[in-house]
C-alpha cells in the first residue's frame, strides 16, 4: 500500500511540475514571491492602532507612553510594510530588465508617503466618524463607533489603501481592501475616490466599483452597488482599463437599501435614492428617486393552521 501511495505521488509531482514550467504566470517561487497576506492583515491591524491609538485594547496606552507605543508601531509598520511592497513590486517587474535598486526606491517612497499621510487620513476619519454619529440614532459615542462599526474600519483601510494605489503600489492595495471586505462585509476598490464624512451604515453587502467618486457627507446603507454597466472591449475583444465606468455620487446624497447604481452615470448633490432602486441613468440634483411600492397580498390563515402552529409551539 505504501509503495502504491509513493508512486502516486511521485507521478502526479513530476506532472505538477512539468504544469508549473508549462504556466508560468500562476508561479510565485524566488522573486516572484508574492506579499503575504497574514502580514498585511497585520499591518492594517497596527496601522489602524495608530490612527485610533487604543482602539484595539490589545496595547495598555497612556498619556505618559504614548509616544514609545506609537513610536513602536511606526517601526513595524515601515518595516513590515516595506519589505511587502518590495514583493510586489518585485512580482511586477520584468526581471531581465529591472534592477533590485528600482524596486527598492519605489517601495521607499511608497512606504514613505503613507507614513506622511496618516495625519491628514486621520484628519478625514475623524469627520468620518462625526458623520457616523450624526447619522445613528443607535450610536451612544464616537468610540462605540470606532470600535464596532464596520462601515468606519472598511472606510479607514481604504483611505490607507487609496494612497498606495494612487501611488501603483501594484497588488497591496487590492489586497487590503479585500481583507477589509472579508471582515467587514464591505468591498470598496481602493482606486475609489470617496470624500470625508462618508457613513456607511450596517454595510453588509455594500460594493464601490474601483473608478467611483463620491463626495462629502454621503449616507449609504447595506446592499447598494454602485457598479460598472458594462464592460467596453477594443477591436481584438480584450477589456478596455483604465476608463471611467462607475458613477459619481455628489455631495449630501443619501443611497437607501440595495440600491443598485450602474455605469458612469451622475447622482446630484442633495438627492435621495430609495430602496431596491435600479439606476442606468442620470439623476439632477434635489431629486429623490423611488420605486413603485410592490402590491402587498392579505390573505388569512385557515383555522387548521393555525392550531397546528398552536400545537408545535
Amino acid at each position: 500500500m505504501k509503495n502504491t501511495t509513493n508512486s502516486i505521488i511521485e507521478k502526479n509531482l513530476n506532472k505538477l511540475l512539468d504544469s508549473y514550467e508549462q504556466n508560468k504566470g500562476t508561479n510565485f517561487v524566488d522573486e516572484r514571491r508574492l506579499p503575504e497576506a497574514v502580514v498585511i492583515n497585520q499591518v492594517m491591524e497596527n496601522l489602524l492602532e495608530i490612527l485610533f491609538p487604543g482602539c484595539s485594547g490589545k496595547r495598555e496606552i497612556t498619556s505618559g507612553n504614548l509616544q514609545y507605543v506609537i513610536g513602536d508601531l511606526l517601526s513595524q509598520v515601515h518595516s513590515d510594510l516595506k519589505e511587502q511592497i518590495l514583493l510586489a513590486y518585485k512580482h511586477e517587474c520584468n526581471l531581465e530588465t529591472c534592477t533590485k535598486e528600482i524596486c527598492v526606491k519605489k517601495s521607499e517612497h511608497a512606504i514613505d508617503l503613507l507614513i506622511t499621510s496618516l495625519v491628514d487620513i486621520r484628519t478625514i476619519l475623524k469627520k468620518d466618524v462625526e458623520a457616523a454619529f450624526a447619522g445613528d440614532p443607535a450610536a451612544t459615542s464616537e468610540e462605540e463607533i470606532v470600535i464596532s462599526y464596520p462601515g468606519l474600519k472598511a472606510i479607514a483601510i481604504h483611505r490607507i489603501a487609496h494612497i498606495l494605489y494612487m501611488d501603483k503600489v501594484p497588488i497591496i492595495p487590492r489586497l487590503m481592501s479585500e481583507i477589509s471586505h472579508s471582515h467587514t462585509g464591505i468591498d470598496i476598490h481602493p482606486g475609489a475616490q470617496i470624500g470625508e464624512g462618508i457613513f456607511i451604515d450596517h454595510g453588509t453587502g455594500v460594493v464601490i466599483g474601483e473608478t467611483t467618486v463620491i463626495g462629502k457627507k454621503v449616507k449609504i446603507y447595506q446592499g447598494v452597488t454602485l457598479g460598472a454597466l458594462s464592460f467596453p472591449k477594443n477591436a481584438c475583444g480584450e477589456l478596455i482599463r483604465g476608463q471611467k465606468r462607475h458613477p459619481t455620487i455628489e455631495d449630501n446624497v443619501t443611497i437607501y437599501a440595495h440600491a443598485t447604481i450602474l455605469g458612469n452615470v451622475t447622482i446630484g448633490a442633495n438627492s435621495l435614492v430609495g430602496s431596491n432602486v435600479w439606476l442606468k441613468e442620470d439623476v439632477p440634483e434635489n431629486t429623490r428617486v423611488l420605486a413603485d411600492t410592490p402590491e402587498m397580498i392579505f390573505r388569512a390563515v385557515r383555522k387548521s393552521i393555525r392550531q397546528a402552529q398552536a400545537s408545535v409551539g
